[in-house]
């Protein structure tokens, strides 16, 4: 039940999300809301940059710590933590020299990195403290915070500047309330210890943080490359709204699997036997594979009405003719980011993860460039980046294969029959409402199927506790 209510909870923030990024592309007008695009995608990396590494570290060396080695852990990693936000002010201060973009919107981007960075780590002790309800509570309450501040700010200034000052109140709001909640258990340690745990995290989170800012980078990569080519306003505005809307839903999905899931694959792998790392590892990969296969058969399904419901009329048009493609290249972004990496995660092998990062970088800048140079549509320009990232999945399942945590083929297709008929679903008229209505249900019913099928609900260590 836990499980089920840290999903929900997940749900709700990727449906704040959404709204937040269709309202926010309303109030600002074309220009300023790609301004507010960049800098936010800008502050995520620089985020995922200085503070992915002790989120890697910390779930992968927290998830099978004993009490009293979490708390000396968890003391490093909030020290850590600390260093890693003054590094990025001074970084992220240096590098707005080279940007375009105001020094107003430049600091507040820098300001939402550093909250969400802290605001992240915190969570992750939550939860990695046995209180997945808590936590899922928590993130819920930051997505209202977020979607209010933003709202709010924008509505009453229509700045870029107002939208990002808004997510900087939504991220410490919530870290505030996290802190009163629960006070995570530390226990001070001596500056060598100190300093030999920084070495643990770095010899393995640095690189494994490493290969996360490259996949990051790939979709930031692409949005200049291809901005670049059609300007900021109007079809570049469209390509920004589809870009914006459809990792969400991705990204989100996937963090609640590792949330609900990893963990118990980190405990199993360290402290199981060898049958039953694979079970736990199996498991969550066929909750991944078959969870977001449904979703992108949801989101096709459902563009149409999202679309004339919210996107502005003037970027209609380019959202609608690449809205699909986007989607289809989150969907391998996704499972090359995390599902392709768990293996080489749980063995500590982060050097092949950067490996696998930076060819895909390299691939999907090299497509998408030659695309738009050889003047293709934005269609082909896209189709193009998921294509690469698919051949790269193929060559770097080395490692999940030779695990043999394979996923169940007959689930799995299951799930992808499901999505083909979700998807189909577009092609039915938006009015009347009750076609809409029965769209809903259809969907629901598939995706029901496919969860109970995959009993994806049930642990593999009934000790969570939702509070």
């Amino acid at each position: 039940m836990t499980r089920l209510f840290a999903i929900g909870g997940y749900v709700y923030q990727s449906g704040t999300a959404i709204v937040l990024i269709f309202a926010i592309s309303h109030i600002l007008i074309a220009s300023n809301y790609t301004s507010f695009s960049l800098a936010l995608a800008s502050s995520q990396l620089l985020c995922v940059l200085m503070f992915e590494w002790l989120q890697l570290a910390g779930l992968r060396f927290l998830a099978a710590a004993k009490i009293n080695e979490a708390a000396q852990l968890r003391w490093s990693l909030f020290g850590a933590a600390i260093l890693s936000a003054a590094s990025l002010i001074i970084l992220g201060g240096c590098a707005s020299l080279l940007s375009n973009l105001s020094v107003g919107v430049v600091s507040l981007g820098l300001t939402v990195a550093v909250l969400q960075g802290l605001t992240d780590l915190y969570f992750l002790t939550i939860r990695l403290s046995d209180r997945l309800g808590t936590a899922s509570i928590l993130l819920a309450l930051r997505a209202t915070a977020l979607l209010v501040g933003a709202i709010s700010a924008a509505t009453c200034a229509g700045t870029a500047e107002a939208a990002l000052a808004g997510l900087a109140f939504g991220h410490a709001t919530s870290l505030i309330v996290a802190i009163i909640v629960h006070r995570t258990p530390l226990r001070p340690v001596s500056l060598h210890s100190m300093l030999t745990d920084w070495f643990a995290f770095c010899r393995y989170g640095m690189l494994a943080a490493g290969a996360s800012v490259i996949h990051l980078s790939v979709p930031v990569l692409l949005r200049f490359i291809i901005i670049g080519r059609i300007g900021p306003a109007g079809a570049g505005a469209g390509f920004s709204i589809a870009l914006d809307l459809l990792q969400r839903p991705f990204w989100v999905l996937n963090a609640a699997i590792h949330t609900v899931s990893y963990p118990e694959v980190v405990s199993d792998f360290e402290t199981g036997s060898a049958a039953k790392a694979v079970q736990s590892a199996r498991r969550m990969f066929e909750f991944m594979i078959c969870a977001t296969t449904v979703l992108l058969g949801g989101l096709i399904a459902f563009l149409p009405e999202a679309a004339h419901l919210m996107v502005p009329r003037e970027s209609l048009e380019v959202f609608m003719t690449v809205a699909p493609f986007v989607a289809v290249f989150y969907f391998l972004h996704t499972h090359l980011q995390a599902t392709v990496a768990v293996v080489p995660h749980l063995e500590k092998r982060a050097s092949r993860l950067v490996l696998v990062a930076t060819v895909q970088l390299a691939a999907v800048a090299a497509s998408s460039a030659i695309a738009m140079a050889a003047g293709l549509s934005l269609r082909a320009a896209i189709a193009s980046a998921a294509t690469a990232t698919a051949v790269v999945i193929l060559l770097a399942l080395g490692p999940t294969i030779r695990f043999s945590a394979i996923p169940r083929a007959t689930l799995a297709n299951e799930a992808v029959v499901a999505a083909i008929l979700i998807a189909s679903l577009a092609a039915l008229p938006m009015q009347p409402v009750i076609w809409l209505g029965g769209k809903i249900l259809l969907a629901a019913g598939l995706t029901g199927v496919i969860a109970w099928r995959g009993n994806f609900i049930a642990p593999n260590h009934p000790d969570d506790q939702l509070l």
